[in-house]
């Protein structure tokens, strides 16, 4: 498990000093600053799991500054602990009604400060499981349908701004349903994450690969025409069509199929998804295992 990163703000050097010793003995990673400015820089730069920050600070407050992190849309979600020396119990419903998930008021008990700080943590990581496998396929570990078909918005919409061009592959499994009735499902399942894992760890930086269904996946290449797309279609073809598959003491490969779109021409995501679609059909009629596009 990564260790967790934890940001403190406060301009009480004293608190600042205890907190951070006692903290980094817990194995969390530990950053700080002394004020609000400084504090939003570092969070933003450094994205911590937790904040510890103090209300009474020179300049922005610590009220101010958890009003900036939960308006900003990278910064929200990260949970907030206030520290303050006033134990005024509207100032704590004020700091909770901000969005911060807990209070603690100096000079804070450390054991106490520990356990709220272990206690945040605990909520993040799940926050952070259950926000992951909202985008996550869970068998394959790749995106989504859901977020594939955004994030391929996203570059359209891009393409429109920058006047440049984005590819849409869609693949397809050949013969797969042969897989799961001779082998069983559990080596089908198998196949799915080893094609993932073989696409994923082969489409170039910056490029994004996910499940579109079944035994079909999508990937998305960014600034890349019909033809260049196909290029790297037949690398990761001839990828797949390498991999060796073990079961009932039988090995054997597969191979896929691919079907290749561009946006030049499109007037909608559907139609370059579409247009995809009628490729790769193209390609299963024309033997399966090769790569086709459509103009």
């Amino acid at each position: 498990m990564k260790s967790m990163k934890v940001l403190i703000i406060d301009d009480d050097v004293d608190s600042l000093a205890i907190a951070r010793l006692r903290l980094k003995k817990d194995g969390y990673i530990i950053e700080s600053a002394g004020n609000g400015e400084e504090g939003l820089v570092k969070a933003s730069d450094w994205n911590p799991d937790l904040i510890l920050l103090d209300v009474q600070m020179p300049g922005r407050s610590g009220f101010e500054v958890c009003e900036e992190l939960k308006s900003d849309q990278e910064l929200c979600n990260i949970p907030v602990i206030f520290l303050s020396a006033a134990d005024d119990i509207s100032e704590k419903v004020r700091g909770l009604d901000l969005g911060a998930v807990d209070y603690v008021t100096k000079p804070f008990d450390i054991f106490e400060l520990r356990a709220r700080v272990r206690a945040a943590l605990r909520t993040k990581r799940l926050q952070d499981l259950l926000f992951m496998y909202s985008e996550v396929d869970s068998l394959t570990e790749i995106y989504n349908r859901r977020v594939l078909m955004e994030r391929l918005q996203q570059e359209w919409d891009r393409t429109l701004r920058s006047h440049s061009v984005v590819s849409f592959i869609m693949v397809d499994i050949d013969k797969f349903k042969n897989v799961n009735d001779t082998y069983g499902h559990p080596v089908g399942d198998n196949v799915l994450e080893r094609i993932a894992y073989i696409l994923k760890h082969s489409i170039r930086s910056g490029d994004i690969v996910g499940r579109y269904g079944g035994e079909e996946f999508g990937i998305i290449m960014v600034n890349a025409t019909a033809e260049e797309a196909c290029i790297a279609s037949n690398r990761y073809r001839y990828e797949i069509e390498l991999e060796v598959f073990k079961a009932k003491k039988v090995v054997f490969s597969i191979t896929a199929s691919f079907g290749v779109a561009d946006s030049n021409g499109k007037n909608t995501v559907d139609e370059l998804v579409s247009s995809a679609d009628s490729a790769l059909y193209k390609a299963k009629e024309n033997g399966r295992n090769r790569v086709c596009s459509v103009g």
